[in-house]
């Protein structure tokens, strides 16, 4: 596959504050790279860095080989969180601009979104607008897909077809970088980059950030009071059915149940990747 964007310890600083620190990551063809962190790790940074719209402090970044340039953006198709359409055209206004900015021979709006083509941009609906932004990174056929939160906001239909699109551009060979807090939407990537604090804490693939991190599993009947005594003494607690996950000690969960009196049958399982995502960065925030 080839290589499409490759960062070398790059580092970003404003002023005293370092919002990317020495990060290396990469995209090739043909695959989907998920780019983890809550908010204020760095992602977005990293992400202008990438397009060459901020100059990194220190290190390198390379677009097709190169560094970030005019020609280089024009093989991107760039999805911003703030989805960088014109609210005042309508959408087949914002497809004309943009077919005429990347010189595409694609003058008709795409059936996806062409019901709405003359509709202003801040008439839709949320998830039309994600589809619309959708349908203009797309229309020149680029080589590598920036995605930055592209289904925030939107209903699980609108998610699953833009997640769809997603796959079916990486099966053509496009590479993908796509940052989300969905961690069922990570589950979906080829590899995960975890970032906090600016850093790089965790990456590969979904089996190697996870590690060999598990967590207690808790089946009983009265898992509400459960989940109350449990959330009292400061546990993080998943309710999945009639059953409770909880990162930590067994045993600090069997004296937990012991000394309040409650009924559970414990065991010991794997961790999935949202648990695995809580335990990097709790361990990322300790001194």
């Amino acid at each position: 596959m080839d290589l499409l964007v490759e960062t070398r310890s790059a580092t970003m600083r404003f002023g005293d504050f370092t919002a990317v620190d020495g990060v290396d990551l990469s995209v090739r063809s043909g695959e989907v790279v998920g780019l983890l962190g809550a908010n204020g790790a760095g992602k977005t940074t990293l992400i202008r860095m990438l397009l060459g719209l901020l100059l990194p402090t220190r290190g390198s970044v390379l677009l097709f080989g190169g560094a970030p340039s005019r020609s280089a953006r024009r093989r991107v198709g760039y999805v911003p969180q703030t989805l960088g359409l014109y609210d005042d055209l309508t959408v087949a206004e914002n497809w004309a601009f943009t077919a005429a900015a990347f010189g595409t021979a694609h003058p008709e709006v795409p059936e996806s979104v062409s019901g709405s083509r003359r509709e202003l941009v801040r008439d839709l609906s949320l998830g039309l607008q994600r589809r619309v932004a959708f349908a203009l990174a797309f229309s020149h056929d680029p080589e590598l897909l920036v995605l930055d939160e592209p289904t925030s906001g939107v209903g699980p239909l609108s998610s699953a077809q833009l997640w769809e699109d997603i796959r079916a551009s990486a099966e053509q060979g496009t590479g993908v970088l796509v940052t989300t807090h969905n961690m069922e939407e990570a589950e979906q990537c080829d590899r995960l980059v975890v970032m906090a604090g600016g850093r790089v804490v965790a990456a590969g693939t979904l089996g190697q950030v996870i590690g060999d991190r598990h967590v207690v599993q808790v089946t009983c009947d009265d898992w509400r009071s459960a989940f109350a005594a449990l959330d009292g003494d400061g546990f993080i607690v998943q309710v999945q059915g009639d059953q409770l996950r909880i990162p930590g000690s067994p045993a600090r969960v069997e004296e937990l149940f012991q000394r309040h009196h409650l009924l559970g049958k414990l065991a010991v399982v794997p961790a999935n990747l949202e648990e695995a995502f809580v335990e990097i960065g709790a361990s990322e925030s300790r001194p």
